[in-house]
């Protein structure tokens, strides 16, 4: 009871915000699920790390819906027809969209925006559509009040994308999070443009390896959550994580670590997903009874589970005895040599096991960069990321994304802070972004460093919502009191400050 309370007394909390709370906590408290003593060992020690999914899983943590399917016959059980005209469509995803759960309660994946609607607003007068689109956004913000809720646009040009991207900028949102599906031979270098300019000004659309995501999922993907690659159709039953460091802590050098203690934490983690995947499968009700299921919206086999790692760079960087992080991974050579060994030993691992119920997938797990959480401090820093602080010049941070991002399909991503000038010079920026993708990036994120709306580690907050919480009151926005620890423990918006003179010249 005493956590109840905590919760109802905290004064910065929302009706809705303290209803979720309550709610976590309950799913927290039953202990039908149970794990090895070896499990909650390891747990406890910090090296394995469920996100707070709870221990009583009633639906899958990331689920992306098929709205075309919405747009083609409706939806019996919510009574709606398919759409005629723009403003019928918004309706139609408005209450479909209070009715998609995921680990947060909230929709992840809002659909292929600017494909769904453009049949709809080319039929209007550009100025009644930028209305309702505008009306549409404001919706959404809030209603759907957390950063995690993300749709996508791309890769082609549209009106659509275009008048969402204006809208971006005029309404500076924090929520819905947005991705460009950017492939070179399909979108434009003028919608590329427009986009990056968006970006600076509101930390999104983010860019995303258009090519990579199709031929590793299909053309029908999504980008969800943070930058979750997932099936539309489908999403993620699970994503659990392994932290690295805390992982090598046991080891006695490089080799006991590759050959005792990373296969070890690998398959506790392993157990941990497998049990939580039949349990959601077989005991919940999820896939037998809910609507999003039964009509097809969604399909169990079509889900997967995401295996999370966090800090690469402090694990690489302890087990070398590396105590200077500029001196570390991601600009000392033996140190990123270390990552990829790493990571190839746990992708191998990974592929081997045969996972329940993942049937499009081969009954394999997929690998996750987690982004972190706001405890994590700066013991782990997210996915594979360089440490902050530590940044070496964008260039030659690429470089060290470029060899990891590959790894995961179900995401990961990078983020970087410019100047003001590069707002005046963005066709500096397209060249560093198409360069990158064709080079094996997957992800590429930035805002300038003096927006109100910057990005976390993989979310949006706004900085001045941070500000209301400093001072005990509420924000609307689920995720703001993620932002503030995240920026409090671990400096996240802390990150280099890329100049344009000093990118300049390493091209």
């Amino acid at each position: 009871m005493s956590e109840a309370l905590k919760i109802i007394q905290d004064p910065t909390l929302t009706y809705h915000q303290e209803l979720l709370a309550l709610a976590r906590l309950g799913e927290s408290t039953d202990d039908s699920l149970r794990y090895s003593d070896e499990y909650y060992e390891a747990k406890r020690r910090g090296a394995l790390c469920d996100l707070n999914e709870g221990v009583m899983p009633y639906r899958p943590r990331y689920i992306c819906p098929d709205y075309d399917l919405l747009f083609e016959k409706g939806c019996d059980f919510l009574q709606l027809d398919p759409p005629e005209d723009l403003a019928e469509a918004l309706n139609v995803l408005e209450i479909f969209y209070c009715h998609v759960p995921s680990i947060t309660s909230f929709p992840v994946y809002l659909g292929d925006l600017d494909r769904l609607l453009e049949p709809f607003v080319v039929k209007e007068d550009r100025a009644y559509a930028k209305k309702l689109l505008r009306l549409f956004l404001r919706n959404i913000d809030r209603v759907q009040t957390d950063s995690f809720v993300h749709a996508d646009i791309g890769p082609e040009d549209s009106v659509t994308g275009r008048i969402l991207l204006e809208l971006t900028e005029e309404m500076q949102l924090a929520v819905p999070n947005l991705t460009l599906k950017y492939d070179p031979d399909r979108t434009s270098d003028d919608f590329a443009l427009a986009c990056i300019r968006c970006m600076l000004k509101t930390a999104k659309p983010s860019f995303a390896n258009h090519r990579m995501f199709v031929g590793e999922w299909g053309e029908k993907y999504a980008i969800a959550s943070c930058y979750n690659g997932l099936s539309i159709g489908g999403g993620g039953f699970t994503l659990p994580r392994l932290r690295l460091y805390e992982c090598s802590l046991g080891a006695r050098d490089i080799e006991d670590f590759l050959s005792r203690e990373l296969p070890r934490h690998i398959d506790l983690q392993l157990e941990y997903m497998d049990k939580r995947v039949r349990f959601i499968v077989e005991q919940s009700t999820f896939f037998r009874t809910n609507f999003l299921v039964t009509e097809g919206f969604v399909h169990q086999e079509k889900f997967t589970g995401m295996f999370g790692v966090v800090g690469l760079a402090e694990c690489c960087n302890h087990l070398l005895g590396i105590t200077d992080v500029h001196q570390g991974f991601g600009m000392n050579p033996e140190a990123t040599a270390l990552g990829k060994r790493i990571m190839d030993a746990i992708e191998e691992r990974v592929a081997n096991h045969t996972a329940p119920y993942c049937d499009a997938y081969g009954h394999r797990y997929r690998l996750h960069a987690q982004v972190g959480i706001d405890s994590d401090g700066m013991d782990d820093s997210p996915g594979t990321r360089i440490p902050i602080g530590a940044e070496p010049p964008m260039l030659q941070q690429l470089e060290v994304n470029e060899m990891f991002h590959p790894y995961f399909p179900t995401g990961t991503g990078d983020i970087f802070k410019f100047e003001e000038t590069y707002l005046k010079t963005p066709e500096a920026i397209l060249p560093i972004i198409k360069g990158s993708l064709a080079r094996g990036l997957r992800y590429f994120s930035g805002y300038l460093e003096n927006n109100d709306v910057v990005r976390v580690t993989g979310y949006l907050v706004k900085k001045s919502e941070i500000e209301k919480l400093r001072q005990k009151k509420q924000s609307l926005n689920n995720v703001t009191v993620f932002g503030m620890g995240a920026q409090d423990g671990g400096h996240a918006l802390d990150r280099r400050v890329q100049h344009h003179e000093e990118n300049s010249a390493c091209q």
